[in-house]
């Protein structure tokens, strides 16, 4: 059987490591042409997969940081009301590789769906950053995309089976272990140090926004006296503390109940949900 292809050249260099224990051109993807129709007249989709697609071209462009689109899982939520279908569709992307699923470091349940086209550009610019810095043991990251993320499709994987997968390439050590955290490629998890998420690289930012811009909408729809606003109103607001959008967050706070829509006979409002 063939090896999978990698985007990067291998740079191993001579010594024999420990093995493991036990214990700004690009920035956007071509042909992603943002689409700036309201939200009220697509808020609604039947298929998960164009769900997807339309929300990855309205992924809001960030100023000083380079991601690719992701979307949300409670977005998804939002926008096709069959979350059982929506959940076996993402389990069949994610088993055809078109996409990968992060579970997002905000102290919450988030997941943030990213297409693998997309993931893999990301997974570049963090490794271009990481070899720049002249360290030994960069071979890691091209025994990274080929051996572990083509295979290992779940949120998270395990010490073991990471070095395992790893050892396809060569001598995994626990250096090499800590050249994939410091790029961004892997978390390690609080409850179990045996364990490591699978991360977006230089998404931190994003997600300090992401919780400030949740907070920013809530607040502003608190201060109003029923509590709701027309959503086509809601839209237009100017977030100060977040470099997401007022669509983004919207589509987030509505797939997660933190708001509900009511359609009326001025429009759709975006309400407050009671708890």
């Amino acid at each position: 059987m063939g090896e999978p292809s990698s985007s990067y050249s291998s740079s191993s260099g001579g010594k024999r490591k420990r093995p493991c224990s036990s214990s700004n051109s690009d920035e956007h993807p071509v042909g992603r042409t943002q689409i700036y129709t309201s939200l009220e007249d697509n808020l609604s989709f039947s298929d998960t997969l164009i769900a997807l697609q339309l929300m990855r071209t309205q992924f809001p462009k960030i100023e000083k940081v380079v991601t690719q689109p992701f979307i949300l899982q409670s977005q998804l939520y939002s926008s096709v009301k069959d979350r059982t279908q929506v959940d076996r569709d993402l389990e069949s992307l994610k088993k055809d590789k078109v996409l990968r699923v992060f579970k997002l470091n905000t102290g919450q349940d988030d997941h943030a769906i990213m297409f693998m086209e997309d993931y893999l550009k990301q997974m570049m610019f963090a490794v271009k950053r990481s070899r720049g810095k002249d360290q030994d043991g960069t071979e890691v990251f091209e025994w990274f995309e080929r051996y572990v993320i083509h295979s290992k499709l779940d949120v998270s994987i395990d010490h073991h089976e990471l070095c395992s997968l790893l050892s396809h390439g060569g001598d995994a050590t626990e250096k090499h272990i800590t050249l994939l955290m410091n790029a961004g490629l892997l978390t390690r998890q609080l409850i179990d140090p045996n364990m490591y998420w699978f991360s977006i690289p230089s998404i931190g930012p994003i997600l300090k926004g992401l919780a400030q811009g949740r907070k920013e909408i809530i607040s502003l729809l608190n201060r109003k006296k029923y509590k709701e606003m027309l959503l086509s109103s809601l839209e237009k607001t100017r977030l100060r503390f977040s470099p997401l959008d007022v669509r983004f967050h919207i589509r987030d706070l509505i797939g997660s109940g933190h708001i509900k829509t009511v359609q009326t006979p001025t429009g759709l409002l975006a309400r407050i949900s009671k708890d």
